[in-house]
């Protein structure tokens, strides 16, 4: 799922759409506090020539504006005939804008990009996207974010200009993503979501689209039926499509199928196979089906042991067996598109060797599978993060972080046996200037914490406060600002990220919890909210605080909470049903459940009836209907063509609260959707939450020259 400041009675939008407006609106609506550090309270400390001042009011050259601007994201790697690299970055200077880039032909050359400036590649199917394009040899087909459609274009010839390759229909209303080549019938096989009869229930399928540009026609429906559709991939030969299949209310986490379809001569599917998830008394997730150069089929699932590992389907006996057995996970919930967890790597031996990533106990791990042998080989890199690998020539592109890398690129180049690392170098970073700020990181503590249930126990990421030239005194222990996280089936993880360090380095304690019902720890964990959520979430979240306040680390006075989407509605409704934090921050988060149930799109649309339950519940668990419950401040963020979880949610709990009389403020953003794209308003965010939450009940100024919005009933 994922501070309006008020200057009038009724409620007022204040709508950020750029630097200019921003700038204009802060001189008409905002008034300054004073936010410079007092020299009263700073005292050098001839210990160790630090500067003793209170936790929260450090200085830190971690701006807003440099986290702002390293939030690229990355949108997924690809490799040409040529063996060139492309990736695709996210920019939140250019409102947000996907740009394909491709690797510099010689070292010291800059990157270039491949994307035409009015254009830019992002697909919304399903919302959240992903598996926005596809190279192969020097062949490049994308989905342009303004009109959905497809397009082709040369990644080799320096005037190549996209071509469209799917129909106009005068609107944003047909979509397409995770899609392959099929050279067989020189077409693009790809998952379509199509808006054109209802935006509240689209119809999925998977489509084939013709590479001859000449003549645009209607996508071919290839497989349709099912609710959901993704990862189709077409066997070496063109002979074989594979597909996973999932049907409401079932995520594709709690139940889906890998099916096999034979292709005939003229392209069309004359038989099909199900390769997993159909025996009603297995329940298993399978997900990311692949063929390998050989044309075995490898997936994986989660049946048995509850951890998403690797399978390989025997056709023959038409039965699957297990390649490797871990408690860990080789995947990733199928939020986005596009999961490349694992690669078939080329070499001469009769063996089948697959690069693999797995999560266990709070890290990732990088490794080479041998099928024939059943063994697995670890690779030594930096990362301890890892989402996505491609293989190139000798060597993996390994999308990852660490505590002290930021979200990367890295080559990692192997021997010629293929088990060994002999160079690691990053290739791009979401953040190349972090390096700067060294000194500052603080690095996360991987914790487990008890909770409410007697011998269940719950994971976070706790990040003491860190800045070379301040301490506090002895006596004083540091706010903390805890972090839910969004999905509310996701995962945190321990990774450099700025905006964390923005807080950490100003002398704030920070934690990201992974509370029961997140992955990465198995299917037993990951089902311990169904039919609990707004119960299991926010009592981990406040065990985990308590945890933090009994071992001493923190002050139990000055506990705040902040989230996005469903991380937003555990803020919301940690605020609502407990006393354990004294203010809250909402980030596009739900506060009506019945509402968000309603409103929601299609792939989450039945999502919360699992993890709720009777309408009663749905009342009791929805935090507007408790706002006298609410005792501290709180402020919402909310950008206003969110579709998951729309602005009515962040206006009703607002009005409520205003109403009530307690602090609170409102923030909407123009042109904004679920999560924020634009610097400036990723920017403006994080500062206005440390400001609010430094005057409202934090007992300290912060540094930097921050002019704060208006707080309705404080203000």
């Amino acid at each position: 799922m994922g501070l309006s400041g008020t200057v009038t009675p009724t409620l007022t939008r204040l709508y950020f759409s750029s630097c200019s407006s921003l700038n204009f609106i802060q001189k008409r609506t905002l008034h300054s506090v004073s936010v410079k550090r007092m020299a009263s309270s700073v005292s050098a400390s001839p210990q160790d020539h630090k500067i003793t001042a209170p936790y929260g009011s450090w200085k830190s050259p971690i701006t807003a504006d440099v986290v702002s601007g390293a939030s690229k994201r990355l949108g997924g790697t690809a490799i040409d005939a040529q063996g060139h690299l492309f990736w695709l970055e996210s920019r939140p200077n250019e409102s947000g804008r996907s740009v394909l880039v491709k690797e510099p032909e010689k070292p010291g050359d800059e990157p270039v990009d491949i994307t035409p400036k009015e254009f830019a590649v992002r697909t919304v199917a399903q919302e959240y996207g992903g598996g926005a394009f596809k190279i192969s040899g020097d062949t490049l087909i994308f989905s342009n974010y303004k009109d959905q459609r497809l397009y082709k274009q040369s990644v080799t010839s320096k005037d190549s200009s996209p071509v469209p390759l799917t129909p106009d229909y005068g609107a944003p209303v047909v979509s397409y993503a995770d899609g392959v080549f099929d050279w067989r019938f020189n077409r693009f096989v790809t998952v379509r979501e199509d808006r054109r009869e209802s935006s509240l229930n689209p119809i999925t399928t998977i489509v084939t689209v013709g590479l001859d540009d000449k003549d645009i026609k209607e996508p071919k429906v290839l497989e349709s039926g099912n609710d959901f559709y993704a990862f189709p991939r077409v066997d070496p030969k063109g002979e074989r499509i594979a597909w996973v299949a999932w049907d409401h209310p079932n995520m594709p986490w709690d139940k889906s199928e890998v099916w096999v379809g034979y292709i005939s001569e003229n392209g069309d599917v004359y038989k099909r196979v199900c390769v997993a998830g159909c025996d009603h008394n297995v329940v298993e997730s399978p997900t990311e089906p692949k063929w390998s150069s050989k044309g075995e089929l490898f997936f994986i699932t989660d049946r048995e042991s509850g951890f998403w590992n690797l399978y390989k389907w025997i056709e023959s006996d038409d039965k699957a067996v297990a390649v490797y057995s871990l408690e860990a996970e080789f995947s990733r919930p199928l939020w986005v598109f596009g999961n490349n967890s694992y690669e078939f790597i080329q070499n001469n031996e009769d063996n089948t060797i697959i690069a693999c990533s797995y999560r266990q106990n709070g890290r990732s791990y990088l490794g080479i599978l041998d099928d024939g042998q059943s063994s697995l080989s670890l690779l030594d890199i930096p990362f301890t993060d890892i989402d996505n690998i491609t293989a190139g020539s000798h060597c993996l592109y390994v999308e990852g972080a660490s505590g002290v890398h930021p979200s990367s690129v890295a080559k990692v180049t192997l021997d010629k046996h293929q088990y060994k690392v002999v160079d690691f170098e990053l290739v791009w970073s979401s953040s190349p200037d972090s390096i700067n700020y060294k000194s500052y990181f603080s690095l996360p503590e991987f914790i487990e914490f008890p909770t409410e249930v007697p011998g269940q126990n719950a994971y976070a990421y706790f990040y003491p406060p860190s800045n070379p030239i301040y301490q506090a005194s002895k006596e004083e222990k540091p706010p903390l600002l805890l972090k839910s996280h969004g999905g509310p089936t996701s995962e945190t993880r321990g990774m450099l990220n700025l905006s964390i360090q923005y807080w950490t380095s100003r002398g704030w304690a920070f934690v990201d919890v992974n509370y029961g019902g997140s992955t990465g720890y198995g299917r037993e964990f990951r089902e311990r909210l169904l039919g609990r959520w707004g119960i299991v979430d926010v009592n981990d979240c406040c065990s985990c605080a308590k945890f933090l306040v009994d071992s001493g680390k923190v002050d139990g006075e000055r506990l705040c909470i902040t989230g996005g989407s469903a991380g937003g509605y555990t803020t919301l409704a940690a605020l609502a049903f407990t006393k354990t934090f004294k203010a809250g921050a909402s980030l596009y988060g739900v506060a009506d459940l019945s509402m968000l149930r309603a409103e929601t799109h299609k792939f989450e649309s039945h999502y919360i009836d699992n993890l709720v339950g009777t309408e009663k519940d749905y009342f009791e668990r929805s935090p507007i209907n408790f706002v006298n419950n609410f005792s501290c401040p709180i402020i919402l963020f909310q950008g206003l063509e969110d579709k998951v979880v729309p602005p009515d949610q962040a206006r009703k709990i607002y009005r409520a609260l205003k109403e009530k009389g307690l602090p609170v403020a409102l923030i909407e953003y123009e042109g904004e959707q679920h999560g924020f794209r634009k610097a400036e308003n990723i920017k403006f965010t994080l500062e206005q939450q440390m400001v609010f939450f430094a005057r409202l009940v934090g007992r300290f100024t912060v540094a930097d020259d921050i002019a704060a919005i208006t707080v309705d009933n404080f203000d």
